[in-house]
């Protein structure tokens, strides 16, 4: 395996960040309009992946924040690089010559229904290795934060998550863990004892409800779930219920916030978002409550436009959704 430059990711030469992330984005391909793939004409070009979503949408709040990757040697790879630096993250990119930047491709078929295909198999992202993690930027950082599609990108992915929890608990930082689960990357079979094994290490655990069945069981609703979860070990537990808002278990009370009413988009990267809003309210020392209704407008944001990332709102934006005139002179 060829590692190349780190691009801005030198870690000698960068400044510690107080939020730390890893994992898989790729290129994105999707059509302008609704309709079938087959019939696009054309197709934009961007890129995506739920580490650099939340970690986007968090610079934007304004906490500093860090993102590690694997990416090919390829036009593709320069796309993501150039893209994740440009909203300001410390990007701590690794070329790998000897396999492709992963690629999806979005499917509109109709304005409610979104499909979106997959192409990462043997991909550069899904090399991630235990040697790859960041280990001072980590052990100076505030907070490490993965999602569940790291682990499941591959054997070698898997480790290097793992590494990185356990360098942070070493180092007294907080391990926050959101399960995102992948139907395309792997069953819930296989995908439940890795979460647990996760969310045991964890500090903050995110799930929607699904996620969390497929981690602790059933639950008769989310606070049962959130409470099953809780008992693991994480003292702060949220369950995204996207239009429905959430619910969370924090140093053991229970806690509830209503969504915000909009009119979707796009729904792609809205949880990312959510995590983003709540983790940047954490660290700035707002109460739970603050916290999630940051969350739900955070991730309110993401649905307004097209994109799994350019909606994402700056802290000055939030208020908007409560604007009663459409236009701000």
């Amino acid at each position: 395996m060829t590692r190349e430059d780190r691009g801005s990711g030198d870690v000698k030469n960068q400044a510690y960040s107080d939020v730390v992330t890893m994992g898989e984005t790729m290129a994105l391909m999707k059509a302008a309009t609704p309709g079938p793939l087959a019939h696009a004409g054309s197709l934009e070009l961007g890129m995506g992946g739920a580490e650099t979503n939340f970690a986007i949408a968090l610079k934007r709040l304004g906490t500093s924040v860090t993102w590690l990757g694997r990416v090919g040697q390829d036009s593709l790879g320069d796309l993501v690089l150039r893209e994740v630096a440009a909203e300001g993250i410390t990007t701590l990119g690794i070329r790998d010559a000897g396999a492709p930047t992963g690629l999806m491709i979005k499917e509109r078929r109709t304005l409610e229904h979104l499909k979106v295909w997959y192409y990462r198999s043997g991909s550069a992202g899904s090399r991630l290795a235990p040697e790859d993690v960041p280990v001072e930027t980590i052990r100076n950082a505030k907070l490490l934060h993965l999602t569940g599609i790291t682990p499941g990108l591959s054997g070698s992915a898997y480790e290097a998550a793992l590494n990185a929890v356990n360098v942070a608990r070493e180092a007294g930082v907080r391990v926050s863990f959101d399960l995102n689960y992948r139907a395309a990357l792997w069953t819930e079979e296989d995908a439940g004892p890795v979460f647990r094994r996760f969310i045991e290490l964890a500090t903050i655990v995110f799930a929607g409800d699904d996620e969390a069945r497929i981690a602790v069981g059933h639950g008769a609703d989310s606070f049962e779930l959130a409470h099953k979860i809780a008992a693991m070990g994480p003292r702060q537990v949220i369950i995204k219920n996207g239009p429905l808002g959430c619910a969370a278990v924090i140093d053991g009370v229970e806690l509830r916030q209503e969504a915000v009413r909009i009119n979707a988009v796009d729904t792609v990267g809205a949880g990312d978002a959510f995590v983003a809003g709540y983790i940047s309210d954490l660290l700035a020392g707002a109460p739970a409550e603050e916290r999630l209704r940051t969350a739900v407008r955070t991730g309110a944001f993401a649905c307004l436009v097209p994109g799994d990332w350019e909606g994402m709102p700056r802290r000055h934006e939030l208020g908007l959704l409560d604007a009663s005139e459409p236009v701000t002179r």
